[in-house]
């Protein structure tokens, strides 16, 4: 069988830069084995490969990090395990060594050879020094001391959602069916009846009457939802669970006070002059809206339906200011995990996984797409035009990917602003003459015969 293109064709790919002289770290919890392979000093064409065991203390790094530099090394590769490649990193940059993180994934250990530290940390020297590494993203030192914040408040959020569902679990063995009723049972009203019920109430009625305005007309739902079997050990587990909730809520509080000191105070773009500090979430008092004039990056964020103020300090938290570490939409989008791989072999074509990527990342990213799908936006539109035919799990992935590319234009240029297509933005795309067409042969195929007059 003849081939389909005997000459062939040129394929894109990365340039392969290859380094003379390199080093690596193969690191584990409480040691590094570092492999330099440098030109040997007489014999063009060879290389010599050390390699010896370090500890993962501070002092120990600091004087691989001089020796690195002594023998004029011109890039570090480090693998990603857990988080023990940090001092590594953190002190390598800081002793002026351009250093790499790379992703385990990358340079699993090939079959056939034994496994050992040593063997790793050589291999992946040999793969630093031919180019065949890529750098995974690692932020500044002021958005990784953000991104701590952030995360540490996503993590307490989640815990204080468990510390509800506990409480909920628990009037649900008191025979309270509170959560049937209140849509939410840590609001005002199903605080004041679950603060009285610790205390010692136990009258339906009574406690019913403790709901605000708007539970009020539900009153004969709440006499029946509030009759059960409430005692004297549900009150005392109530009332640890309340604090506990109340602690985390003080906590989160804090978290989000700090998050928004630390946002005002990260350096602006190059070329930027920071304006004075103030609330990051607010329009500064020179700037007209209407004009489209340069806003906080949290307030042109907030701008994009879907993302609110905490979701945008978790977007910068994990992406940081800087787009030039992402040279394009399409690189931010991949490194997110938001676009299907793609998988061809043979005459065959298929979308594989998008992949796990940063979960702090795309977990807000998902709730701005849930946001927006319920607008009447143009991201609105996008999900409900993609949900009737590709599902709602896949709807919402391209919905947040559009949210991302999004971001990716508001961060690369600080006075751009958001503007909105208009929900009827693909509607207004269709050819009329072609929708006109299709729909007379879809007629004609049942058998009408149709004549077409012109509206006046």
């Amino acid at each position: 069988m003849a081939l389909r293109n005997p000459v062939g064709e040129p394929v894109g790919d990365d340039e392969v830069e290859m380094v003379a002289r390199v080093a690596a770290v193969d690191v584990a919890k409480a040691t590094g084995m570092v492999c330099t392979r440098v030109p040997h000093p007489t014999i063009p064409g060879r290389r010599v490969t050390k390699v010896w065991e370090v500890e993962a203390t501070t002092n120990s790094i600091m004087e691989v990090a001089g020796q690195l530099v002594e023998v004029g090394i011109d890039r570090v590769v480090i693998e990603s395990t857990s988080d023990y490649w940090r001092p590594f990193v953190y002190l390598f940059e800081a002793a002026g060594l351009t250093t790499w993180l790379v992703n385990a994934r990358d340079v699993k250990q090939v079959p056939g050879r034994p496994k050992t530290d040593r063997i790793d940390a050589v291999w992946l020297a040999k793969l630093n020094e031919r180019g065949m590494l890529r750098a995974s993203f690692v932020p500044p030192a002021e958005i990784r001391q953000l991104r701590d914040y952030t995360r540490l408040r996503s993590d307490l959020t989640a815990e204080r959602t468990r510390h509800k569902q506990r409480m909920e679990k628990l009037l649900e063995d008191a025979l309270i069916k509170l959560s049937t009723v209140a849509t939410d049972i840590f609001g005002m009203s199903g605080r004041a009846m679950i603060e009285a019920l610790i205390i010692g109430e136990r009258d339906p009625a009574v406690l019913a009457g403790l709901a605000h305005v708007r539970m009020r007309p539900k009153q004969a739902a709440l006499i029946e939802a509030l009759t059960g079997r409430f005692d004297g050990h549900h009150a005392e587990l109530a009332r640890i669970i309340l604090d506990q909730v109340d602690g985390l809520t003080a906590q989160i509080d804090r978290l989000t006070y700090r998050i928004s000191q630390l946002i005002d105070a990260l350096p602006g773009p190059p070329g930027h002059e920071p304006g004075p500090p103030g609330p990051a979430t607010t329009i500064p008092a020179d700037t007209d809206p209407a004009v489209g004039g340069p806003l906080e990056v949290i307030a042109r964020l907030d701008e994009v339906p879907g993302i609110g103020a905490r979701i945008a300090q978790v977007i910068v938290a994990e992406i940081g200011l800087d787009m030039s570490r992402f040279p394009t939409a399409d690189h931010l989008v991949s490194w997110a995990k938001l676009s299907p791989q793609t998988i061809q072999s043979g005459a065959k074509t298929r979308n594989g996984a998008t992949g796990h990527g940063n979960r702090y990342l795309k977990a807000v990213l998902g709730e701005a797409a849930t946001g927006a799908a319920k607008t009447d936006t143009f991201l609105g539109a996008r999900y409900k035009r993609l949900v009737r035919r590709r599902g709602k799990p896949k709807a919402l992935v391209a919905t947040a990917r559009s949210i991302l590319v999004i971001v990716w234009h508001l961060l690369n240029d600080p006075a751009a602003r958001y503007h909105d297509h208009g929900a009827d933005h693909y509607e207004k795309r269709i050819n009329n003459d072609r929708k006109t067409r299709d729909l007379l042969r879809q007629l004609r195929a049942l058998g009408h015969d149709i004549t077409l007059n012109p509206a006046a």
